[in-house]
Parts: structure tokens; C-alpha cells; sequence
């Protein structure tokens, strides 16, 4: 009880200190990305929201693993038409594990998910605690999606008989986004999503080759004490051989021998 008091205030000084400033990205610079849960229907929503066009990307899983979350990414790559120069978080475990973890601002990351980052070419970063509205472009797509799409096609399925699960509710939202979300006139901007990722799309980076996951010496990971112990001498290795495999050298040895004895006179052979 007390600790959600302390939360409470924390949150509400945050919010007092640090009012609430609305700003444009640059073309490509930045996707802002989010869960949107539906635990009735046992789904979950990715949300990506590319922060110059408002160009939106949406798809329904049953999981937030962390792979998951990366296949995910390279769908809305593909949608969006390329990578972003980074992606913005709120404090999803498959993403931050600490924060401040090597001093201010530098955080610990997901291993996995950093990884995959990196081999995207796109930077990490990660909202203030208690500033949801940082990534506020992801969160009002959120009350859209939840109202002008989930909800209305929940009802219209139940009408019919029908329960919503990942795949009708994945087929349904690509026809959402590509005729309505992203082609209606964005209130703040006063265009549609699609035109302006027309324009975004020429700074975004190459999508990525696929990924495979972590290299197994990339994650060998070597502690201090490992790194300062005194190593050993190196030993140079000498395969056994059978004594069988040296046979068939004999005969060679042989015909040396003969002939260098009868260049000698016979002394070398004595």
C-alpha cells in the first residue's frame, strides 16, 4: 500500500515538473512502439507508430516474448518500407532489464534484443519512468485501435457467432490500416499517414537480412575474474596417428636409403 502511495506522488511530480511538449521527429528518425493487451480475448496488439508520418503498424499475438516482439519488427519494417534511425520503449522487460544499470542513461538492455537491434542498424532508447507521454504519438494510436477497430470488430463477430483470435483478428486489421488508419486525414496533421511515409520512406534505412539470432561466441559472455586470470601456456596439439597410417611411407624410405647407399659406396646403408 504504501509503495503504490510513493508511486502515486513520484508520478504526480513528474508530471508537475516536467509539463508535457509537443514535438515533430524528422523524417525516418524515430518509430515509437507499444502492447496494447486485450487479456478478455487472450491477445495482445504490437503497435508501431512511425513518428513523422503517423504511419501505423498493428499486429495481434498471443505472446510478448521476446522473439516474438522481433518478429513483429521486421513485419512493420516491411510495411513501413524500411528501418528507423531508432525505436522508442516504455519499460518492457523484453527490451530494458535496467535502467541507469553503467551510469545515467546507459541502461542495460535485453541481450537478445539489443543484439537484433544492432544487427537493424537502429538505436535504443527508452521513456522517463512515469512519462507514458513521451511515445504519446503509440499511445493515442492505442485509443484509437482499441475503440475505432478491436471493440467494432469484437461485436461484429459475436453477432455472427464468432470469437476473435490472432488470425481473423491480423487478417481484419491489414484491410484497417491500409483503408482506413493510415488513409483518413490525421487530425494533428492534417494528412493522411500514407502520403507522408511516401516521403519518410526515402530516409528510412535498408530493411535488415533476416535475422538468426545471437552468435554463439557473441554470447559467451566472460566475467572479470575470467578475464584477469593468469591463462596457461598454450600447448601445441599433435594428433595421435595409428602406427598402421606410417606403413605406407616404408617402401619410400626404402628406395631413399638404397640409393643414396650405392651414390655412397655402401657406407650410408652399413
Amino acid at each position: 500500500m504504501q509503495e503504490n502511495m510513493q508511486r502515486h506522488e513520484l508520478r504526480r511530480k513528474v508530471e508537475d515538473e516536467e509539463p508535457l511538449v509537443n514535438f515533430e521527429t524528422a523524417k525516418g528518425k524515430q518509430m515509437q512502439v507499444d502492447w496494447i493487451e486485450f487479456p478478455k480475448d487472450g491477445l495482445s496488439a504490437f503497435v508501431a507508430t512511425m513518428g513523422y508520418s503517423r504511419a501505423s503498424y498493428v499486429e495481434y499475438v498471443t505472446d510478448e516474448k521476446v522473439d516474438t516482439l522481433i518478429n513483429c519488427h521486421m513485419n512493420a519494417f516491411s510495411y513501413f518500407g524500411g528501418v528507423p534511425q531508432e525505436g522508442l520503449y516504455d519499460n518492457m522487460k523484453t527490451v530494458i532489464i535496467k535502467r541507469n544499470a553503467y551510469g545515467s542513461g546507459k541502461h542495460k538492455f535485453n541481450e537478445q534484443f539489443r543484439d537484433f537491434a544492432k544487427h537493424c542498424g537502429m538505436d535504443l532508447k527508452v521513456c522517463k519512468p512515469y512519462r507514458p507521454q513521451t511515445k504519446g504519438k503509440v499511445e493515442r494510436f492505442n485509443h484509437y485501435l482499441r475503440y475505432s477497430f478491436h471493440n467494432v470488430f469484437k461485436v461484429r463477430l459475436s453477432m455472427m457467432g464468432y470469437k476473435m483470435n490472432k488470425e481473423n483478428a491480423n487478417a481484419e486489421v491489414m484491410d484497417w490500416l491500409d483503408y482506413t488508419a493510415n488513409a483518413r486525414i490525421h487530425q494533428t496533421l492534417l494528412q493522411k499517414p500514407f502520403d507522408l511515409l511516401a516521403e519518410e520512406q526515402l530516409q528510412l534505412l535498408p530493411l535488415p537480412k533476416p535475422y538468426k539470432g545471437i552468435h554463439p561466441l557473441k554470447a559467451t559472455a566472460r566475467s572479470i575474474t575470467q578475464d584477469h586470470r593468469v591463462k596457461p601456456k598454450q600447448r601445441v596439439h599433435i594428433p595421435q596417428r595409428d602406427l598402421q597410417s606410417y606403413d605406407e611411407f616404408i617402401p619410400a624410405a626404402i628406395a631413399y636409403l638404397l640409393t643414396y647407399s650405392l651414390i655412397t659406396g655402401g657406407a650410408s646403408w652399413q
